[in-house]
């Protein structure tokens, strides 16, 4: 049994510094892996990613991480990912990670993601160029998941994850606004998901959405952000192909 904790939307800033220690100490406990799913700051500065730095500095599980909008406020992704990775995080975008978790290789495939919306109410690729680049940028992602998945799927991973901020699917934003779902996640996601393969797919982004969800294919979802979920992280079990929750 493989024991995945993941949680997003934790907007780490200058004054929330060491709330979450504690809790991610108890993870060796509970937990082989924890996942990161984005808007870990609040505006993607600099001083913010270095106290998200110190939550995860030194912990005795992996951290696997992908950016979110929030992390991309400030223009400087780049740095705030170095920023985690120096503090021993993988932060992914459009590719993947294999972790040795109690001997299984368990692969991780990641990417911030972006809108879009959902079959049968989506933005399409026409006409003015910052339409069409909305578009090309999310599918620009979801591209860069599928292949990451299908390069897991060659390396033998035991499970394969898709790690995630924007949803792949309109169920987990079920208590949101229905005028903002473009906004907050993209089919062509779950189509990559569904694509490559997949034992579970983990997102935030939707504070206000629901926990569950399933792509088409039938890979269950999980919307970890912390408003969501109501805790530090919550641990999900994978057996082989088959995903649920602790």
């Amino acid at each position: 049994m493989i024991r995945i904790a993941a949680v997003g939307d934790i907007h780490m800033a200058p004054e929330t510094r060491g709330t979450l220690r504690p809790a991610f100490e108890t993870l060796p406990e509970c937990a082989d892996l924890l996942l990161l799913a984005g808007d870990l700051t609040r505006h993607g500065t600099l001083e913010e990613a270095r106290v998200v730095a110190d939550e995860i500095k030194g912990l005795a599980v992996p951290v696997v991480a992908v950016l979110g909008n929030h992390d991309h406020h400030d223009d400087r992704p780049e740095e705030v990912a170095a920023v985690l990775e120096d503090a021993g995080a993988q932060v992914l975008e459009g590719r993947g990670v294999v972790v040795e978790c109690d001997g299984a290789r368990v692969g991780v495939a990641g990417t911030k993601g972006f809108g879009g919306g959902f079959l049968g109410r989506s933005a399409g690729e026409f006409g003015e160029p910052l339409m069409k680049e909305f578009v090309r940028c999310s599918r620009r992602c979801a591209d860069g998941l599928r292949a990451s998945l299908q390069r897991l799927g060659e390396q033998g991973c035991d499970v394969r994850i898709a790690l995630t901020h924007y949803s792949p699917v309109p169920e987990t934003l079920a208590g949101e606004p229905l005028e903002i779902y473009p906004f907050l996640g993209s089919y062509l996601l779950a189509e990559a998901v569904d694509t490559a393969g997949a034992d579970l797919a983990v997102h935030g982004h939707a504070h206000a959405g629901t926990e569950n969800g399933m792509t088409s294919g039938g890979v269950r979802v999980r919307n970890v952000a912390q408003p969501v979920i109501g805790r530090a992280f919550h641990v999900y079990h994978l057996h082989g192909a088959d995903a649920g929750e602790a």
